[in-house]
């Protein structure tokens, strides 16, 4: 199996249980790695492979219009995002929030799935 891998991607989301979380939108950093059919790379051919662009795009429309209360959640819909819509045959990610306690760059989640 091949793999893409989207890094660093910087998302502006509501996510979090405390009021001042719910109150706006906080920039989350997600790391995507997923599975991707071999026949991509042996034929060239964009229509056998997942387009990043398009995973990108559709993450960042999802997650402008939910709130998740727990960074596990939101990785789980993401992830059902990739199995279901996308179809990849495996997916992991993490989900990180910046900054969020002080001395602490980044508090988040891993998820690995695979169908």
């Amino acid at each position: 199996m091949d793999f893409i891998f989207i890094e660093g991607m910087r998302v502006d989301a509501h996510v979090g249980i405390y009021d001042r979380e719910k109150a706006a939108p906080q920039t989350l950093e997600i790391n995507l790695t997923f599975g991707v059919p071999d026949e991509a790379a042996r034929d060239d051919d964009i229509a056998k492979t997942i387009d990043y662009a398009m995973v990108i795009a559709r993450i960042r429309a999802e997650l402008a219009e939910r709130h998740f209360n727990l960074l596990e959640t939101l990785g789980e819909y993401v992830i059902g995002l990739m199995l279901d819509e996308f179809r990849a045959p495996w997916v992991k990610i993490s989900i990180a929030k910046l900054g969020i306690a002080r001395g602490v760059h980044r508090v988040g989640v891993q998820i690995e799935r695979s169908r």
